[in-house]
């Protein structure tokens, strides 16, 4: 009842075009351009999405976006994560964006396929039932920030470099970016840096309200993923099912207008209601020790 609750509510995922076929890479890549990777110990519940493309800075092609949705799909159901973590792992760069030498190659009609893809991977990520937090260690430009404008929580290095750019390259942003940018900081400042394509650094970023935390980087250039993991950590501990529907009424209800949000509010609450992790809430309350929540 609890995971038809949240099928119903959560964004409707969109279904990948037979024609996006089109779009397929003449080869494969040698080596996964995503890995998936659990942890273990006391960052049990994390499970992290490697971006790995060195050869064209984590650049949207048509592989990497496949092996994505992949991973998506595959990690969807499964009720052992408690919060998802993309990370790049090539230096200095999260993701350049769209892959414009893939791009150069397709006729009009391909071009819109694969936007039309590209948006459906923004989706997927935004639907993702549990918190998703997006580490940027360096440029997030275009494709990229839309992509981590499609998780729920931001942090970056302050000297990590993002942006909407599409407008400098001739385009606007077509993966979600026109939509989830003005949400995030308003409608005026979203119009002023597409309008501009204007870069922010990870400092400047923090100070809109564009990356939750801001942090130096360190001589391995990873400190935006320690500071992640040290946010999934403060999440990990809390019960896993009130945390999956506070993400659906957040989201569902900020669609809607007030009245008709507290009435999902009201229907996910309900739904927590009988777990047994409330219960375990009370009763360690009640006994003045740490709950033990097992997300049921």
């Amino acid at each position: 009842m609890q995971r038809a609750l949240i099928s119903a509510l959560r964004l409707t995922r969109p279904r990948t075009p037979i024609s996006a076929r089109r779009c397929a890479s003449v080869g494969a890549a040698l080596a996964p351009e995503i890995q998936v990777r659990a942890l273990a110990g006391a960052d049990k519940g994390i499970t992290e999405i490697l971006m790995k493309r060195p050869h064209a800075c984590n650049a949207l092609g048509n592989v990497f976006v496949s092996e994505l949705l992949e991973a998506l799909a595959q990690l969807r159901d499964d009720q052992q994560i408690r919060v998802l973590l993309f990370r790049s792992g090539v230096k200095g760069v999260f993701c350049a964006g769209a892959d414009l030498k893939e791009r150069e190659q397709m006729n009009e009609a391909e071009v819109g396929v694969c936007t039309q893809r590209l948006r459906g991977l923004m989706n997927e990520i935004a639907a993702f039932p549990t918190p998703t937090i997006t580490a940027i260690d360096g440029y997030a430009l275009g494709g990229g920030l839309e992509l981590a404008l499609a998780c729920d929580l931001r942090v970056a290095a302050s000297s990590a470099v993002m942006g909407l750019i599409e407008t400098t390259r001739g385009l606007f942003p077509g993966a979600g970016g026109t939509q989830r940018l003005p949400r995030c900081l308003g409608v005026a400042l979203a119009k002023e840096l597409i309008f501009t394509g204007r870069r922010l650094s990870g400092a400047q970023a923090q100070a809109l309200g564009l990356v939750n935390h801001a942090v130096a980087q360190n001589e391995e250039g990873n400190a935006a993923y320690h500071r992640a993991r040290e946010l999934a950590q403060e999440i990990l501990p809390q019960a896993p099912i009130a945390v999956r529907l506070s993400k659906v009424a957040i989201d569902r209800g900020m669609e809607v207008d007030i009245a008709s949000g507290m009435a999902i509010e009201g229907i996910c609450y309900a739904q927590n209601i009988p777990t047994r992790d409330r219960l375990e809430g009370m009763a360690a309350f009640r006994e003045k020790r740490p709950p033990r929540f097992v997300g049921e």
